[in-house]
């Protein structure tokens, strides 16, 4: 019953219920993109259904893996070219769980800001649904969050998480042994680690967002910063069929120096020779703009190398063709060895 008063509304204090709706209304074509078997309720309820007999699955183990973008945000939001950080969102979740052998099955996002901005809102789902078509998940839920007076304007946040699965049996790694040929696939760039450092580099260059990329006169610097991180989905599993992989790790925080010995067994160690990669452009801009030593790059940056396979070493070449079939450019890096953490021979600077 009413008074005849106008009261306050959940609007005044900062929160658009119906721009919420509308968001959710934009976006459902590029969720129904995303529909694989085993979805059997996705946007719009109160939780989403997934069955795993119908994605083929007879006895299998559940994987899950949650992540988000960090501070290459900052740069997406600052230029307004915010469509890769969806994609990024799913590959950071994604590319660590088929390092556990699992296949990803479905993912939900979290998207948190002050001021709900439909259009920015729908292009960066629409950038996580992308990436959910790239790695064959199904984007089934996820939450948006208007957070009027935590957040600057325009500003947000985000968060993804996402589920595979495999098989009872075959979880990786598995059978790690000295003599394994150790394969590197290419990174797309910077990919999503590291940005706190990348900003203070630009800072320290003088050079702003939208000035000409150094490396690459076709581009600004902030786009050729925000190239999306590369998704290893569909190329990782095909070489695990194959049989023959013992390990994958994915290189993120922490490089190739703390990453590969997480998938390596006590008492064994990575072999890598710097000299079989060339190091990209943008790594060889940050290297020198920041006076960084050889050390640090490793352990700070993918430095152009975002998945490294443990393989069998009679297969590695069978391997390798199988994967550049699958649109990779392989490098193969060197070989595990007895002993403990990454050691290097030759030079990337």
């Amino acid at each position: 019953m009413s008074d005849g008063k106008n009261g306050i509304t959940y609007a005044d204090a900062g929160v658009d219920i119906d721009a919420g709706n509308a968001l959710v209304e934009r976006i459902k074509p590029a969720a129904k993109r995303t529909k694989r078997s085993g979805v059997m309720a996705g946007l719009g309820g109160f939780g989403a259904l997934f069955d795993l007999k119908d994605a083929g699955y007879t006895d299998p183990i559940l994987v899950g893996a949650t992540d988000g973008v960090g501070t290459k945000l900052r740069i997406a939001i600052d230029t307004g070219n915010v469509d890769g950080v969806g994609i990024d969102l799913v590959a950071m979740c994604v590319n660590d769980l088929v390092c556990q052998g699992a296949e990803p099955l479905f993912f939900l996002d979290y998207f948190a800001t002050g001021k709900l901005e439909t259009e920015t809102a729908a292009r960066i789902i629409e950038g996580i649904a992308e990436g959910c078509v790239q790695s064959g998940c199904a984007l089934i839920g996820g939450e948006t969050a208007e957070m009027p007076g935590m957040y600057e304007a325009g500003d947000f946040d985000l968060a993804g998480f996402s589920v595979g699965a495999m098989e009872r049996g075959a979880d990786l790694p598995a059978g790690v042994k000295a003599g394994d040929v150790l394969l590197g696939l290419a990174s797309n760039g910077v990919h999503s680690n590291g940005y706190s450092l990348v900003r203070k580099l630009v800072e320290v260059s003088g050079l702003n967002w939208d000035d000409t990329c150094p490396w690459d006169d076709s581009q600004t610097l902030g786009a050729a910063l925000l190239a999306p991180t590369r998704l290893y989905v569909k190329q990782c599993l095909a070489a695990v069929r194959a049989e023959g992989v013992h390990a994958l790790a994915h290189i993120t925080g922490g490089g190739l120096t703390e990453n590969l010995p997480r998938v390596l067994p006590e008492g064994l160690s990575g072999a890598i020779d710097l000299n079989s990669w060339d190091l990209p452009p943008v790594f060889q801009w940050l290297a020198k703009t920041g006076h960084m030593d050889e050390a640090e790059l490793l352990k700070t940056f993918n430095c152009g190398v975002g998945m490294i396979l443990s393989v069998e070493a009679n297969q590695a070449e069978a391997l390798t063709a199988l994967l550049q079939e699958q649109g990779e450019t392989v490098y193969q890096l060197g070989s595990v060895a007895n002993g403990e953490g990454v050691s290097y021979t030759g030079s990337l600077l």
